[in-house]
């Protein structure tokens, strides 16, 4: 029976999904949709259950409840069928270090029915795409971290795959390799391919379409960066610019009037509902200890702002530490 794929419908769609280990809640009862040819951000801290949920998605790990499709397959029942038209990468890069840069794509051109003329020129395409043309016979441990992380993105689109999973896909890569990897991913998107990626680096959320946060195995947030910014930022964001940031944390959780101060980089933030009357305050405490104060003024908040904030009320409803 030939399955007949919905090609207007959603790339991927999860209704009440959940998967339960012995007594531990992994994922809880999460549905959410991602449009097709969007590039879509699945957040959360380590342990959130972001890795469960891409496996259940990739018909690695059954469900305990609930259903997922993509691009159509139901991932359970149709699991192998599915497979063949998605990508994945994980943060471990899937790749054989002992073998070439052209052997690993030859591999995997196998492994996904990619021969002849077609591996041919995936193989050229992705050599350029990736910066390594030219170095096919170069042993893959002695990439360096962006590069095999290029290659590693490279093999899991040798078979042009309609949906692509990336699992903490720069973790570990230098900032510089980071950007031009997100680049490449741009380039992906805008061509069709449906890109789900999980990150805990807030810059890179900022980038995406659409976003989830998943805290403790529940969805506490949902929209486009900018939506999550307006639905889940528990107070203003007050920015400090003194001269001793790290001596000024402390002073200022100490006054215990602030729903979250923390530091960034050399400035920081504090999260209030009271923005106008706690300035003169924050301005009075500091210089009250010698501090010199640039500026305290009320600002945008960063998603990082509200990833702090939004994980803080979701232990308090979730009545977890």
């Amino acid at each position: 029976m030939n399955h007949q794929v919905n090609q207007n419908g959603p790339a991927i769609e999860v209704r009440g999904l959940s998967k339960i280990f012995g007594t531990f809640v992994a994922v809880n009862n999460i549905s959410f949709t991602v449009p097709r040819g969007e590039i879509f951000g699945f957040l959360g801290p380590n342990g959130a259950g972001k890795t469960t949920t891409i496996r259940m998605l990739l018909g690695m790990l059954a469900p305990t409840a609930g259903t997922a499709r993509v691009i159509g397959y139901d991932v359970v029942k149709e699991g192998d069928a599915m497979r063949k038209r998605i990508g994945y990468m994980t943060q471990k890069f899937s790749l054989y270090n002992d073998l070439t840069v052209e052997e690993n794509l030859n591999f995997y051109g196998g492994v996904y029915g990619v021969h002849g003329q077609t591996l041919q020129e995936r193989k050229e395409y992705i050599l350029k795409m990736a910066g390594l043309t030219g170095r096919e016979r170069e042993l893959t441990r002695n990439l360096s971290g962006g590069w095999k992380q290029r290659l590693a993105l490279g093999v899991a689109i040798i078979h042009e795959p309609e949906v692509l999973f990336l699992d903490e896909p720069t973790a570990g890569v230098d900032p510089i390799s980071r950007r031009a990897f997100w680049e490449l991913i741009y380039d992906l998107a805008e061509a069709g391919t449906t890109i789900l990626v999980t990150t805990h680096y807030m810059d890179e959320a900022e980038h995406c379409q659409e976003l989830v946060f998943i805290q403790r195995g529940h969805l506490v947030a949902q929209g486009s960066p900018e939506q999550v910014k307006i639905s889940q930022m528990h107070g203003d964001v007050i920015e400090i610019d003194c001269d001793n940031a790290g001596l000024a944390v402390p002073l200022l959780r100490d006054l215990n009037l602030f729903a979250e101060v923390a530091l960034y980089g050399a400035l920081v933030h504090v999260v209030t509902d009271k923005a106008n009357e706690h300035i003169p305050i924050i301005k009075n405490t500091l210089a009250a200890h010698g501090l010199d104060v640039t500026s305290v003024e009320r600002i945008a908040p960063s998603l990082e702002d509200v990833f702090i904030s939004s994980a803080r009320e979701a232990e308090k409803v979730l009545g977890v530490r």
